[in-house]
């Protein structure tokens, strides 16, 4: 191959090389990020929750709540002490593993007793299991149910009207038909607070 036609084959490379440069980093996330800001912009931005005009997270991650007069999310295997979205993850134990055996007889223990459940009441799978994210905002309708009789002692309310709350906080399956209702449960735990104190 002649000098000439070797630089003329770098040239072509070096000019492919930018313009996909410009539409592959520039123009298409451009594009996309544009459309996302029009389509869905609550999404695209974090899907952030504000509380008294103070964000206090995001809708599709979870965080930890402990006190009694709140609901409790699903337990988290994300970093060393859960719920931290920089460590996002499963505890990855299996179904033979003795510690996810103990972890579970457990946290079903410490939920019966937390929930004032009889020691022959069946437990919801997700509230003594980790989601494979451990950042999981959702909670199953029973798992919300069996915690309504707590919050509702706690904090003095009815029963009905605990129920009634988590009904308003319960998202429907992904575009209809995709997976299970789910309670998000920092939406449920603002909407308490929100209400006026007994």
């Amino acid at each position: 191959m002649k000098t000439k036609e070797l630089l003329q084959e770098i040239k072509v490379s070096l000019l492919a090389m930018v313009a996909l440069l410009v539409i592959l980093c520039g123009l298409y996330p451009l594009v996309v990020w544009g459309i996302a800001q029009v389509v869905f912009p609550s999404r695209a931005n974090g899907s952030l929750v504000e509380h008294h005009g103070k964000i206090v997270g995001s809708s599709l991650m979870a965080q930890s709540f402990t006190g009694d007069k709140y609901f409790h999310p699903r337990p988290s295997a994300a970093g060393d002490t859960g719920f931290d979205g920089t460590s996002s993850g499963g505890s990855n134990l299996g179904p033979l593993s003795q510690k996810l055996v103990d972890q579970v007889k457990e946290r079903v223990d410490q939920y019966r007793k937390e929930n004032n459940l009889p020691s022959s009441m069946l437990v919801p799978a997700d509230a003594v299991t980790t989601s494979g994210s451990g950042l999981d905002p959702h909670i199953s309708l029973s798992n919300a149910g069996l915690q309504a009789g707590r919050v509702a002692r706690v904090r003095n309310m009815s029963l009905p009207q605990v129920n009634s709350l988590i009904q308003q906080c319960t998202e429907g399956p992904d575009w209809g038909l995709l997976g299970e209702p789910g309670v998000n449960v920092l939406r449920l735990n603002l909407a308490l607070e929100a209400l006026p104190a007994k």
